[in-house]
């Protein structure tokens, strides 16, 4: 942090300890003034305190803003007014199915009756109430319960209302009283504070939950507090941190004056600000304050202060504290040794950690969860004497044989470098040491580390164990299996975790079965999907409409449309409704625009509302039909979420791009930028690939910029130099071949491999120019820095082989020797095949000599060089053919790769 930060914060908190003392921060700010006059930033900070100080009441203009925000919050009336106007839509005698079975026929019509506007509105906020996001990555589609068409059914008009009526009188009841705040909102609060927060400020939070009738408590001031401090970490501006740091205060302040008691909740996100800054006289400024206002806050401080002097370097106030803290064996120090060690533990300190392990009475250590992670540090520092002599001392406590037994877990895993199957051999071992018996909590810890680290089979496994030792585990467990089958590749387990699931008559979830037929359809074991859902009845639990759409996404990447059909027939004859994902489906894959509108009729008419999967699925469907207007126009379509917006022009902008559309595609590209609006890197990718095919190179570099911090620009940039590949563009190849170097200044083997593709695409470059060729080898030598690999060069002979360049040949043979490669028999057979092609049969015969003919491979592969090389006479079909058996045989070489040859 820079100096004149230091000094204004220095400033800021005298100012905050003379408050405590004088009793009013004026004062304080006053007496400040009398004795030194401020620095320029000070009274900039002054100014800001000033202004920004949060006020008690507000003006009558903002009491009218807040009254209409709250107003919109609460739509129970507007939900009441449309209920009495709600008339049920016209009834359709035509299913899905069966417009799905006409549109494959000809002569298809489809008559759709005429909607009600009430009927609209009604099942709209249906619709945005009940229907989750759907991610268009059907990999991680989120599931609805019910589908939105179907709650409508279910929905009875005077259920409803007097539900509404009865939910009203228990709010008015309940506002009543005090707010609670309850552990289960936690998430739901801090989302809600960060997004008010960040729009309103702190000072208009406070008023909001004035006006809202709830007295602000310690969670909302520490929520709000964190807030500030996270906005002074990120800002990059000193004046804005400080500010943000200001209003921090203030508001530490106000919990001070309300007479709140000075918890750590409130305190910890202060110290540990100052401690990432390395503010030392900062820090004991502020712990004097905390210690004035709770003084039961002194032993917790010192694990504050710990962190302190390890985040400094600073060793001699690292030891004074260990020292201090075993000074005796008094009952108060004991305490305070366990502060010390926590703070150790989050060092990684060795030396000092193990000095108060040796006069740490682990039975009197306070919380579980601090002995949770002194174990994790045993386990990483790889103290396992302290560790068996702390289980064997815990043994005669009464810790309980459950938590010794997550010890035990904690510790093993916590080792460094060891492999999945050696960490459960110490797992058991300890067990079988301590002879206790492992509980499905501990399982479960050991299968979730497994699936962290994709060690599906041995996750497994430990299922298998503890089933087969009595222990049972939740069906939640699978779950996260079946992910890390996902990640993982391994979709074929789906049948073992199903055996296992039957076996022990287990009732698995939604979720669980939802992922089972994603692995199922990912197999393209559509039988093995449908027999889940089957086995589904039971299991006594409903099908969803998301299972049927995981089926029916399958079967149209399968482009088999019959299987498609089957599936809304299997949906019908479940009493499944279809909801805004598997009519987005229908879209997307329709063939014309006739069906893209009777689908979107049928959507409509079944009181089901667009989502934005729906405009996305219209937008590529219509832009695939060559309606390029109508694709346009969705994207002002009014029932379009604001939210959803940006994301649907980003999909107009891909799909335009991919059906030709260029020119239009850019314009709506920068309309996006101008607009300040996110712009998503796989359409930026998307249009840097369709440029390439349009031969404009300058605005594929251009838009390559804009990928810069994205995890598509190595792709990307791959993509464009492949094109300058092609296109012979050395300069702009270099340029971005030192890009990527750059980009993997940590990483060589990953620079490695991606220049050795570089190279690959020379040996199938056709026609081949070695000059070229030769050329870039120079500038990636001498301008990137970066000497070629053994298979770059293997594929540079490949390339003089394809140029029937015995010149370029030999150039690049010397540089295996430059390179400090010696000569394998790969690379004498390329250098062979290479001369023989060029016509150089007297070089070509001295290489031969040189060749261990001792692997079969290795002598078909010569065979098939002179069968080809030295035939010249064989041109028609029999040399084509020839030719291709050469190819074939070539690609011997490529299981000869894993051989060492000297």
């Amino acid at each position: 942090m820079p100096s004149s930060t230091a000094g204004n914060l220095v400033s800021l908190f005298r100012s905050a300890a003379k408050l405590t003392l004088k009793g009013s921060f004026t004062t304080a700010a006053a007496a400040s003034k009398k004795k030194k006059p401020p620095s320029p930033s000070s009274s900039a900070i002054t100014k800001e305190k000033n202004k920004k100080k949060i006020s008690p009441s507000s003006s009558n203009a903002e009491d009218e803003a807040l009254k209409k925000y709250v107003t919109s919050i609460n739509y129970s009336e507007s939900a009441k007014r449309l209920l009495k106007s709600y008339k049920a839509p016209p009834s359709s005698n035509s299913s899905l199915n069966s417009i799905v079975n006409d549109s494959l026929n000809p002569g298809y019509s489809c008559r759709i009756a005429d909607g009600d506007e009430s009927a609209e509105l009604l099942s709209n906020l249906a619709s945005n109430i009940s229907y989750n996001k759907f991610d268009l990555d059907w990999d991680h589609e989120n599931e609805d319960e019910e589908p939105v068409g179907e709650q409508l059914d279910l929905l009875h008009f005077s259920t409803f209302n007097n539900q509404i009526s009865r939910l009203r009188k228990d709010l008015t009841r309940e506002r009543k009283h005090k707010w609670v705040f309850t552990n289960t909102q936690t998430t739901r609060f801090d989302k809600l504070s960060n997004n008010c927060a960040n729009k309103l400020g702190p000072d208009r939070m406070i008023e909001i939950f004035g006006k809202l009738g709830k007295e602000t408590g310690l969670k909302e001031y520490s929520s709000l507090i964190r807030i500030c401090i996270e906005k002074a970490r990120v800002a990059t501006d000193e004046d804005a941190s400080l500010e943000e740091i200001y209003k921090a205060f203030q508001l530490f302040d106000i919990v001070k004056e309300n007479g709140f008691k000075i918890e750590e909740e409130i305190y910890g996100q202060f110290l540990l600000y100052l401690i990432d800054c390395g503010l030392v006289e900062d820090f004991f400024f502020l712990c004097e304050l905390i210690r004035d206002e709770n003084p039961d806050s002194l032993p917790r401080l010192t694990y504050y202060e710990m962190l302190l002097w390890v985040r400094v370097n600073n060793e001699v106030k690292i030891r004074e504290l260990c020292h201090s803290a075993m000074a005796d064996g008094a009952e108060e120090k004991s305490y305070l040794r366990e502060q010390l060690l926590l703070a150790l533990c989050e060092s990684d300190r060795k030396e000092e950690f193990v000095m108060l392990l040796e006069t740490l009475d682990v039975t009197k250590v306070t919380s579980v969860a601090y002995l949770l992670r002194v174990f994790s540090s045993l386990g990483k520092l790889l103290l396992e004497p302290f560790a068996e002599r702390f289980l064997l001392a815990l043994e005669t406590s009464d810790t309980g044989p459950d938590n010794i037994s997550n010890f035990i877990c904690e510790y093993a895993i916590s080792i460094p470098n060891l492999a999945v199957e050696d960490i459960i051999i110490k797992f058991k071992a300890l067990h079988t040491k301590m002879d206790l018996l492992p509980t499905s909590t501990q399982y479960e810890r050991l299968i979730k580390y497994s699936c962290e680290i994709l060690k599906v089979h041995e996750a497994l496994n430990l299922v298998g164990e503890a089933f087969g030792s009595g222990v049972s585990l939740s069906s939640g467990t699978f779950h996260s299996i079946l992910i890390s089958c996902d990640r993982s590749f391994e979709y074929n387990l789906v049948h073992q975790i199903k055996s296992m699931i039957c076996q022990y008559n287990l009732k698995p979830n939604n979720d669980t079965l939802r992922m089972m037929i994603i692995l199922y359809v990912k197999m393209k074991d559509f039988e093995g999907a449908y027999g889940i859902i089957s086995d589904m009845e039971h299991m006594k639990l409903r099908p969803t409409s998301s299972m049927y759409n995981i089926i029916l996404s399958g079967y149209f990447r399968e482009k088999n449309f019959y299987g498609a059909r089957n599936v809304l027939k299997q949906m019908e004859d479940a009493g499944v409704k279809p909801d805004a994902l598997t009519f987005s489906y229908l879209i997307s894959n329709s063939h014309c625009e006739k069906d893209v509108i009777k689908f979107y009729d049928a959507m409509c008419n079944s009181g089901v509302q667009p989502t934005k999967h729906v405009f996305m699925a219209l937008i590529n469907a219509y832009a695939a039909c060559g309606q390029f207007e109508k694709a346009k126009q969705i994207v002002s379509d009014s029932r379009i979420p604001v939210q959803n917006l940006n994301e649907i022009k980003n999909v107009l902008v891909g799909a335009l791009a991919s059906n030709g559309q260029l020119s239009v595609a850019l314009e709506m590209y920068e309309e996006i930028k101008e607009a300040d609006c996110n712009l998503n890197p796989k359409v930026i990718k998307s249009l840097i690939e369709h440029f390439q095919c349009e031969g404009e190179l300058n605005k594929s570099l251009q838009l390559l910029k804009e990928l810069n911090d994205s995890p598509y620009w190595i792709d990307a940039c791959f993509k464009v130099i492949s094109y300058c590949v092609q296109q012979e563009n050395l300069r702009s190849t270099i340029d971005l071949l030192k890009q990527l170097k750059d980009k993997f200044s940590d990483a060589e083997l990953a620079a490695e491999v991606l220049f050795d593709e570089v190279f690959c695409l020379l040996a199938e470059k056709k026609p081949t120019d070695m000059q070229f060729c030769l050329n870039l080898l120079k500038s990636i030598k001498e301008e990137v820095g970066v000497l070629p690999s053994r298979k770059s060069l293997d594929f540079l002979l490949s390339a003089c082989a394809n140029a029937k360049d015995s010149k370029a040949s030999f150039v690049i043979w010397n540089e295996y020797e430059t390179a400090g490669l010696p000569y394998n028999v790969l690379s004498f057979v390329r250098m062979y095949q290479a001369l023989l092609a060029s016509g150089d049969g007297k070089s070509a015969n001295k290489i031969l000599n040189k060749i261990p003919k001792d692997d079969p491979h290795v002598r078909c592969v010569i065979r098939a060089c002179k069968e080809t090389y030295t035939k010249h006479a064989s041109l028609g079909t029999k040399g084509k053919k020839k030719h291709g058996q050469l190819a074939a045989t070539l690609g011997l070489l490529d299981e000869l790769e894993a051989k060492s040859w000297e």
